[in-house]
């Protein structure tokens, strides 16, 4: 099996690959490479604090249905956070698809209070519109920006924690580990389905006839659509009671591991089909004020009542 170092190696080595492509595409490629090298230089360099869990604890919280890092445990180097934070920001100023860089959101970059206010509330689900400061930037620049700074982080703890997951007992429709919402989904050997959080990557068991946001179980509401370009190897899951869909891929036909950061560059054709038919990515609703789920149509009304 390989090692990580081999595995980042390859993901950009074939976005270098991808970059000599002509068009728009070629650009994307080059932009998340860039994003890419700065997360996994974090990775290779980060320090974390271990969350003191005996095998007791994983099991006790997998039963609850409680992720093995809650934001209390989750203690990175805080400086070094702050660190990756400005090179995120300097990269996503350099983008020339961003129009114009919030001011206050470079500031950020030197005010550690709120890098870990916005983190806490980001991890917890929450909308970081509920932030004073934020009311003043865009704010879904400012979540993918902090999304962008966590995720080296969270990747070794995902690495670290996966280990202990029992599969068969969780098949939650949220990461065991961090929390986080799935992105993508894949059906191995067996036929079974594993789902991969938008977050820290990891992957986790669960059922082929759920809706992983909603849950329902309800299949006149659940499909799939076959990808145009690669028909049988990308699937497009789609629910028509929450109207989100999620993206797939047969690894049964590819034969490879799932390599999410290629897949996540490889596939907005796949997002273009499924929103063109009106459905909405799940993975980026957020929580009210409330505790309940929002998505892009509600955030909205919050945004307008405050």
């Amino acid at each position: 099996m390989e090692g990580t170092n081999e595995i980042d190696s390859r993901i950009i080595g074939s976005l270098k690959d991808l970059e000599n492509r002509e068009g728009e595409f070629s650009r994307s490629a080059n932009v998340y490479r860039e994003l890419l090298q700065i997360q996994m230089e974090a990775k290779a360099s980060a320090r974390i604090i271990r969350p003191n869990l005996s095998e007791d604890r994983v099991r006790e919280r997998l039963r609850e249905g409680m992720p093995l890092l809650p934001f209390e445990d989750f203690l990175p180097d805080w400086n070094q956070v702050q660190a990756v934070l400005r090179h995120i920001i300097a990269w996503t100023a350099a983008d020339p698809e961003v129009s114009q860089m919030d001011d206050d959101l470079g500031n950020m970059g030197s005010d550690l209070g709120f890098l870990r206010e916005a983190a806490e509330v980001w991890y917890r689900g929450h909308s970081l519109r509920t932030l004073p400061f934020a009311r003043s930037v865009d704010v879904e620049l400012l979540a993918s920006v902090i999304g962008a700074t966590l995720k080296p982080f969270l990747w070794v703890y995902s690495e670290m924690l996966y280990p202990a997951v029992e599969q068969e007992s969780w098949r939650r429709n949220t990461c065991p580990v961090c929390g986080g919402k799935p992105d993508f989904s894949s059906l191995k050997e067996g036929g079974t389905r594993w789902l991969f959080c938008s977050r820290c990557d990891g992957g986790w068991l669960f059922s082929r006839m759920e809706c992983p946001y909603c849950g329902t179980r309800n299949q006149e509401a659940l499909a799939y659509f076959t990808s145009e370009e690669q028909p049988g190897l990308y699937r497009l899951y789609v629910c028509e009671e929450c109207h989100t869909y999620i993206k797939g891929i047969d690894s049964r036909i590819s034969g490879a591991e799932v390599l999410l950061p290629l897949e996540r560059v490889c596939t907005p054709d796949l997002d273009r089909q499924v929103q063109e038919k009106g459905y909405v990515p799940g993975w980026t609703t957020r929580k009210g004020t409330d505790g309940s789920s929002q998505g892009p149509a509600e955030e909205e009304k919050e945004r307008r009542a405050n």
